[in-house]
């Protein structure tokens, strides 16, 4: 399954939500969005119909990425119930649904009502018995007490103050009961919410899954930032929204997975363009000594050929 594919009929339900409100111009819309994503800004001021058009492909498509990377370190680990907290209209559900055909029970917590009332439409509509049982309430994060193998919280520390990540992120913990996933843009700010989140849970005794390769003091600081990027491809109905003469787009973001139990983590990950020329491949990694630049020789033929079909956010042993 592609990280843009979604499972059951979602995107039927999608289709059928944003026609019976067919007629709302959405290119205002969708910039006024895009400016609230980029300032932090609480969903009470997000249009429901360019949501849905021109942002939950790309947060969908970052969620899932990272979920496919839990799945390739924590061998073995198969949830059976999901808690989606900041939910929006259960995007973080779907992909792990996609992933995880086998969980028997969701759990999603919204602050805005809104957005929980369209995810109770689009579970209803989704012909998926999870999704269709699932418990979705109207709640702002830490309010609830519900407990879950698996707890994403995707795009939803953006609206804390950076300070705030590391306190919200062990309330998260607390209501995990194997592993915990923060996704959230893959900005300065972002990352420095991540950047907090990591310290809080790794002084709580939570393990890393990703994407660090070691549990030490992260070596990003200053002007650098640990992000990754997803393309996805654009909707003609997304083109239109965002006046874009390009059919994919780039979704920048930075996560973070910790687990209650202890797995192999990978010797390095690549944290940025690999630069590749005729005399090598140079690539940024980063791994148990800090961030360090692996140049691998085209004279070394096999290696170099290796190299240069590696890409930004893969493992370096693989």
């Amino acid at each position: 399954m592609s990280y843009s594919e979604r499972p059951g009929a979602i995107d039927q339900a999608i289709a059928a939500w944003l026609q019976s409100r067919e007629g709302s111009s959405l290119r205002d819309k969708s910039e006024k969005l895009t400016q609230a994503y980029r300032h932090g800004k609480n969903s009470s001021q997000i249009d429901l119909c360019a949501y849905l058009t021109t942002r939950m492909p790309a947060t969908y498509a970052a969620i899932t990425r990272v979920l496919t990377e839990v799945v390739l370190i924590a061998e073995g680990f198969a949830p059976r119930t999901v808690l989606d907290v900041g939910a929006g209209p259960g995007t973080a559900s779907w992909a792990a649904l996609a992933k995880w055909p086998e969980i028997e029970h969701v759990s999603m917590i919204e602050a805005d009502a809104r957005f929980s009332s369209l995810a109770k439409e689009l579970a209803q509509a989704s012909g998926i018995s999870a999704l269709q049982s699932s418990h979705i309430a109207t709640a702002k994060l830490g309010e609830s007490g519900t407990k879950a193998e698996l707890v994403i919280a995707a795009y939803i520390f953006a609206e804390l103050e950076e300070r705030e990540a590391g306190e919200a992120a062990l309330k998260l913990w607390a209501q995990s009961e194997q592993v915990f996933v923060i996704i959230e843009p893959g900005t300065p700010r972002g990352f420095a919410r991540i950047r907090n989140a990591r310290a809080a849970l790794l002084a709580a005794g939570a393990h890393m899954l990703g994407p660090c390769t070691q549990s030490g003091a992260c070596p990003m600081f200053g002007k650098d930032w640990c992000h990754f990027t997803q393309r996805l491809a654009r909707s003609r109905e997304h083109m239109h929204a965002k006046a874009a003469t390009v059919p994919f787009e780039d979704e920048p973001f930075s996560w973070i997975a910790v687990s209650r139990t202890k797995y192999t983590l990978p010797a390095g990950r690549i944290i940025a363009s690999p630069v590749t020329t005729k005399i090598n491949v140079e690539l940024k990694v980063c791994n148990a000594q800090g961030l360090v630049i692996q140049q691998i020789a085209s004279r070394d033929k096999q290696a170099y050929k290796r190299a240069k079909k590696l890409e930004w956010g893969d493992d370096v042993s693989t």
